[in-house]
């Protein structure tokens, strides 16, 4: 009889979470196995279906369990079933971040040099003006930095994630980079209305932003031992003042991100800059809000009530 223990195994049904069907049935499984433990005796059976494409959950619509946790202590040998939902195809998160941020990388650049093909067989003898210098430094300074970031920085919770998410990140990235490089490299450029000093202002406050943001990441790297998915608690450091910004929010690398944007609009001046800027801001602040109430959830009671989400005092 399914759910019945023999000695500590027992029998386990595989039931999918969309269709009420089984996926299959696990003869002799131990209480004390994890769900990666399952997960591995399902891809035994089903070697389409790897690790990193398996989700359960309790329930048919609740929520995934995590991989350490124990089938006993999710009661599933008491009841005998566990649902299945699969995950789709997958592809590593370093393969996904590199054509992501490799792709603005290039694509700026080549906006940058003015190719006939699009600006017009005059454009290359038209003057560049400093904010388009500028601009090309800090977008290509800013994509190479999530590039050796995703290389020697980053430590990802999860190794894989779902195939379509390459085509809808590429899409965005890369559409909004053609889209905000055509008009800060265009010949008809408009400069900032209060010139050099407007540019240098937008410059700082980028180049202050892109530290910041690169040290939270580190401290965020360094809080996870090297292949370990533990959760803990960031507080700043007493080594570098940027990170004193956990002091305020959950997401302070998302709130140096829109700064550095912020700035960027500002010295260049452009509206396609700034519709970047708010798109990324929408989305960080979605993820800010979810990563806020996983903190919330996680550690309870011993988590700072002072901060919030991303917006200092705010959101």
């Amino acid at each position: 009889m399914s759910g019945k223990n023999q000695g500590n195994t027992f029998r386990l049904e595989v039931l999918k979470a969309r269709g009420n069907g089984a996926l299959t049935t696990i003869d002799s499984i131990s209480a004390d196995a994890t769900i990666a433990e399952l997960k591995k005796r399902v891809a035994q059976q089903k070697p389409e279906l790897y690790s990193d494409r398996q989700s359960y959950r309790t329930e048919p619509t609740g929520k995934s369990v995590k991989d350490t946790q124990k089938l006993s202590e999710l009661n599933i040998d008491k009841v005998g079933k566990i649902y299945f939902k699969d995950l789709g195809t997958q592809i590593g998160w370093s393969t996904v971040f590199f054509a992501e941020y490799a792709g603005p990388l290039f694509i700026y650049l080549l906006f940058y040099i003015r190719p006939s093909l699009v600006y017009g067989s005059s454009a290359g003898s038209k003057p560049v003006h400093l904010a388009a210098h500028l601009g090309a430094i800090c977008w290509t300074v800013h994509y190479a930095k999530r590039i050796l970031e995703t290389i020697f920085v980053h430590r990802f919770s999860h190794s894989t994630m779902p195939v379509f998410n390459l085509f809808k990140n590429c899409s965005y990235y890369w559409s909004f980079t053609a889209l905000v490089s055509f008009f800060v490299n265009h010949p008809k450029y408009t400069p900032p209305s209060f010139g050099n000093a407007q540019i240098y202002l937008g410059l700082g406050i980028f180049i202050l932003n892109e530290i910041g943001n690169l040290s939270i990441h580190i401290l965020l790297r360094d809080l996870r031992p090297a292949g370990s998915t533990e959760r803990r608690i960031p507080y700043p450091n007493k080594i570098n003042p940027f990170t004193n910004l956990f002091h305020l929010v959950s997401c302070p690398n998302y709130t140096y991100e829109i700064g550095s944007w912020l700035g960027f609009s500002l010295m260049t001046q452009t509206l396609t800059a700034l519709l970047f800027t708010f798109a990324g801001a929408v989305q960080m602040t979605i993820w800010a809000k979810q990563k806020h109430r996983a903190y919330k959830k996680d550690f309870a009671d011993k988590y700072p009530k002072q901060r919030k989400s991303i917006i200092p005092f705010l959101i």
